[in-house]
């Protein structure tokens, strides 16, 4: 049984949402503002979270961005807000999906059953070997990414990118490689989220200024890893 838990203010919404994810047949955990739903999710490690953005205490942006700094968990954002610039800022931010309020619980269930089928299917099928270019320390064994010898803490999302990149180093992958390699998504869905966790990455690796970073964007491509002293 996968356990959800709702990160939502009103009661009403959140005593109906309950009501539909038990149902449906899943353990369902509730908190009623963002301190506490972070508090929750570290505490409990469920297996999706629903998120609602208008939280007291801490924003449902906040506790995303907190939960992105630790954690891979899939996030289905809700929201009354139905802006391009909001869906955007979810993505940003790390969301797997994002509804608009008022929504339709068939939806929203499909939704949530595609976000855990495709969670609970990725399959970590990487090299075990160590890479090692005299930049990025890679170890898939123990987990763990060394810049210039500096240990960098990464979400497993954000090293199976990585991971997949220097491995191609040299090579131009498209987000829907980099989907099936990293997201265990080969259909290609929600290519968006490729770029900003791209982003997220070189931000944990200290690589901001994209003309000194060696993961590169390449224009209506995709992105490449280029290696200390050559693109190969």
């Amino acid at each position: 049984m996968s356990r959800l838990l709702v990160v939502e203010d009103d009661p009403d919404i959140a005593l109906a949402l309950r009501l539909l994810f038990s149902r449906a047949g899943y353990e369902v955990a509730h908190a009623g503002d963002g301190r506490t739903g972070l508090k929750e999710a570290y505490a409990e490690h469920p297996d999706l979270v629903v998120l609602d953005v208008g939280l007291p205490e801490m924003d449902g942006w906040q506790v995303l961005e907190r939960l992105r700094d630790v954690s891979d968990v899939p996030v289905l954002v809700l929201t009354a807000h139905g802006q391009e610039a909001e869906k955007v800022r979810g993505l940003r931010g790390g969301a797997d999906d994002y509804l608009t309020k008022p929504f339709a619980n068939n939806e929203l269930l499909a939704r949530v059953e595609a976000l855990l089928r495709r969670s609970s299917g990725a399959q970590n099928s990487w090299a075990s070997q160590i890479y090692d270019d005299g930049l990025v320390h890679l170890d898939p064994t123990k987990r763990r990414v060394y810049v210039k010898g500096d240990e960098k803490r990464l979400t497993p999302t954000e090293f199976r990118l990585l991971n997949a990149l220097v491995r191609h180093a040299g090579a131009v992958l498209s987000p829907n490689q980099l989907l099936t390699q990293a997201w265990d998504d080969p259909t290609g869905i929600g290519q968006e989220r490729v770029k900003f966790a791209v982003l997220r990455l070189r931000r944990k690796l200290g690589w901001t200024d994209p003309e000194d970073s060696p993961i590169e964007s390449v224009r209506g491509f995709g992105y490449r890893y280029r290696r200390p002293g050559g693109d190969t």
